[in-house]
Order: structure tokens, then C-alpha cells, then sequence
């Protein structure tokens, strides 16, 4: 019949030999006979498995790829008011292994799970295995919350010749930075590493509004690095009657420099403070994240002037590239944490 690419052939065959589950690897090689020309019947007694399953295999397989048995082996299901509860414990408990999950399932449930059918069921529930986030305890809720409403004020009272912009300081570093990525089951994907230590110093401002980005490199980040950062804003804003200016409440942000020039009336720069510990409301910290992303995660520079250039290079011409993706997910659609 010859249904399958060359490519789809080796594939399988390389999913036959890695592949711990004997169901997965039956319904691999009736896919692969059935490719060759084999009748259903001719497989079905080289599987031991009747005629009807065979065809079933196959016919799973060339409309949806599918090559596992989705049951996992329960020996029965949880009703609907058992999954509600268990979806709803595993919302709040955080396992690190699915044979944890499994164990819970037995005691409290009284169903014998697989550890391949429980990670089934969390798939098919919408639960996928990534790192959790952390948060400083110290964050504030109600000062959060409170900022948010400043914030709406702010977009709704000011005159549209007054820009609104999000501003913090990045420090990215040669040093490779290996991240997860979809690599083919049983093989590693070896990058070069550094530990290079060759750090750029970078403030940058974000309008919300345009995507655009204003950044500056310093030696190093410091009150008076800000202020003159505070100067350059301006120029690069000459026809708005003021800026808005959204930052945290680290160190140069709030030194005696930074006081000092604000009281200047020639100045029209305005700095609005973040509630302490509240970076996720600040977009600009999504920006860097991205431009991690692109600069740094799972990439090797092998002098440091290549690693200098690919971030500026990120920073003058890919944030222009990729102005559609920035609006998307640097925005101020803000959670409370």
C-alpha cells in the first residue's frame, strides 16, 4: 500500500525500538506491515490480535497519527464528581511525579491508574508538566490592586500628547543559558557552553501603545546612569508635554541624582513608582524575557563581541521584525499576585 513516507518509515522504526509500552509498539508495527502490503488478517496473526483491532490501529493512525492507547490501563474510570475533585486538588498541590498522582488516585478514589494512563488523563484534563513560577512573599495585593487603578486613571485623564511609558534596566550575560526545546525522544542536543562572564548594562523604556523601544547601554547602572538615561528620553520625546514615566523602586531609581534633576520645572519627565515586589506589572520585564529568547537561550557565543552584537542587534532591527509579537504579549492586561 505504501501509505507512509520514507521519512514516517524511519520514524517509526525508531519509535519501535524506544518505546516502553508493548500496546504502542504492536500498533507501530501494524502500521508498518500494513505500509509493506500485509492484509489486516496476515497481521492480525502475527500480533495474535484479531482482524478488527488491526484495522482499528490503522485507521487511528492515518487520521490522527495516533499511536498510544489512551485508556493507560485503568482498571476502572473516576466518575464525574471524582475527576471535578481531583482536578481541583491538583490545581492546589504541585507533584513532581506522576506515580505520586497515581498513589493519591488509589487512596482516595479507590482506581488503579498507570503511570502512562495518569499522564494520559492530565493531558486530556488540560494539565501540562513546566516549572512553577515563583513570587516574593513580600508582594502586596492591596497595592497592587490599588496601582492598577492609578494606572486606568492615568490611561483615561491624559492628553494624548503625553506618552505613558514602562521602564527598567537588563543585564544580560554572555554565560550560554540552556532552556528546555523539543528534542527527538532518546537523544540529547549537545550545545558548546561558556561561563564567560561579559555582561552588558541596558535601560530601556517601552511604550505600550507604539511597541516602540527606547534603550540606552551604560557601564553600569547607577543614579546618575539614570538620569542621563531621563535626558535622552526627553529628546527622543521633544513634542510631548510630558512623559508619563512607569518604574520600580530599585535604588537609581529613587537616588538623590534622580530626585535632584526631577525638580528641574524644565523637565517633563513625570515617574510614577511600582507597589515594591511587583514586577508583573511591569511589561517591560516580558520584553527582556523575549529578548532572552532570542538572544540567549540555548545559544553559544564564543567572544564577546559576538554576544554584544547579537544583543544589539535584537535591540535596533529584530524588535522591528517582531513588533506583532511584542503588542501581544507585552501588554497591561495585569494579574494580581
Amino acid at each position: 500500500m505504501n501509505f507512509l513516507s520514507s521519512d514516517e518509515v524511519k520514524e517509526l522504526r525508531a519509535r519501535h525500538r524506544q518505546d516502553r509500552d508493548g500496546r504502542a509498539r504492536d500498533r507501530i508495527k501494524a502500521v508498518l506491515l500494513a505500509n509493506e502490503g500485509w492484509t489486516y488478517l496476515m497481521i492480525s496473526q502475527a500480533l495474535l490480535l484479531d482482524d478488527q483491532t488491526i484495522s482499528r490501529h490503522i485507521q487511528q493512525y492515518k487520521e490522527k497519527q495516533k499511536l498510544k492507547n489512551e485508556s493507560g490501563g485503568s482498571q476502572s474510570q473516576l466518575n464525574a464528581s471524582d475527576t471535578l475533585s481531583l482536578i481541583a486538588h491538583l490545581k492546589s498541590t504541585l507533584y513532581v511525579y506522576v506515580k505520586e498522582i497515581c498513589v493519591y488516585v488509589k487512596q482516595m478514589y479507590n482506581v488503579d491508574y498507570t503511570v502512562s494512563g495518569m499522564t494520559s488523563w492530565l493531558k486530556s484534563k488540560g494539565f501540562v508538566y513546566k516549572k512553577a513560577k515563583g513570587r516574593s512573599f513580600k508582594a502586596d495585593r492591596q497595592k497592587q490592586e490599588a496601582f492598577i487603578v492609578f494606572y486606568e486613571d492615568l490611561m483615561n485623564t491624559t492628553a494624548e500628547n503625553e506618552p505613558i511609558l514602562f521602564g527598567d534596566s537588563v543585564h544580560p550575560t554572555q554565560a550560554s543559558k540552556l532552556t528546555y526545546g523539543w528534542i527527538f525522544r532518546g537523544e540529547d542536543h549537545v550545545l558548546p557552553t561558556t561561563g564567560q562572564k561579559t555582561r552588558m548594562n541596558i535601560t530601556g523604556a517601552l511604550n505600550l501603545e507604539t511597541a516602540h523601544v527606547f534603550h540606552q547601554s551604560y557601564d553600569k547602572i547607577s543614579g546618575e546612569s539614570f538620569v542621563d538615561f531621563l535626558k535622552k528620553l526627553q529628546l527622543a520625546y521633544p513634542d510631548s508635554a510630558r512623559i508619563h514615566f512607569i518604574v520600580d523602586q530599585g535604588p537609581c531609581h529613587t537616588s538623590k541624582e534622580v530626585k535632584a534633576f526631577l525638580e528641574d520645572k524644565n523637565v517633563r519627565i513625570k515617574l510614577h513608582y511600582l507597589p515594591s515586589y511587583s514586577p508583573n506589572l511591569n511589561p517591560i520585564e516580558r520584553l527582556w524575557k523575549i529578548m532572552h529568547e532570542y538572544v540567549s537561550n540555548n545559544r553559544h557565543y564564543a567572544k564577546a563581541q559576538e554576544f554584544v552584537d547579537a544583543v544589539n542587534l535584537f535591540l535596533n532591527k529584530t524588535i522591528l521584525d517582531i513588533k506583532d509579537i511584542i503588542m501581544s504579549r507585552c501588554t497591561d492586561n495585569f494579574q494580581v499576585l
